[in-house]
């Protein structure tokens, strides 16, 4: 059974997962509404864009869990590990500044936002629709701190998925190219 920690180790996974079933059910509906019956709900269509962003941001932040997001690393991968390491985490401390900053002007610009903006079909006040940016550049903070301190404290480095992913391919390949050779020895 998964503990506390692990879910919320995939807090943002889980919240994207959501996010993303609940905007293309919401576009099914609209799309079959429109196709059958010659009528569309207007409120769909902005709340699944409002989801749509939800889910980008909690994205980021998830990837930032992952180690994910894109980074120039050629000239790391000729450095010692323990030194790319750190020049790594250096970096990421900028991106920590921006993102704390970006939480500030956030907060800021919401709390002058004045009641009558408003979404347009939905009518929500667009102060708890922009909410995710102060959320999510705060989660995705928390996030890089973690990568960092996984890697540079508990001797941790998250692989980036798409590279475990391609990986995990060439070496399935490499398995049937050995199981056909063993099964097919003159062929």
């Amino acid at each position: 059974m998964l503990s506390f920690w692990t879910h919320i180790d995939k807090l943002e996974s889980y919240v994207c997962r959501l996010l993303l079933a609940v905007f293309v059910c919401l576009l099914f509906v609209q799309i079959m509404a429109r196709q059958i019956f010659g009528f569309s709900f207007t409120w769909i269509e902005e709340l699944s864009i409002i989801l749509f962003v939800w889910f980008a941001y909690f994205g980021a932040s998830y990837a930032a869990r992952m180690a994910a997001h894109n980074r120039v690393t050629f000239h790391l991968n000729v450095m010692p590990r323990r030194t790319a390491r750190i020049i790594e985490a250096i970096g990421d401390m900028f991106w920590v500044a921006f993102n704390l900053t970006f939480v500030w002007y956030a907060i800021q610009f919401l709390g002058a936002l004045r009641p009558f903006f408003r979404a347009q079909t939905l009518g929500w006040p667009m102060k708890y629709v922009m909410l995710v940016l102060p959320i999510a550049f705060t989660l995705m903070t928390i996030r890089i701190l973690q990568v960092n301190y996984m890697k540079l404290v508990m001797g941790i480095d998250p692989r980036d998925p798409d590279k475990v992913e391609v990986e995990a391919a060439v070496e399935l390949a490499e398995d049937e190219v050995a199981h056909y050779k063993k099964e097919h020895p003159h062929g």
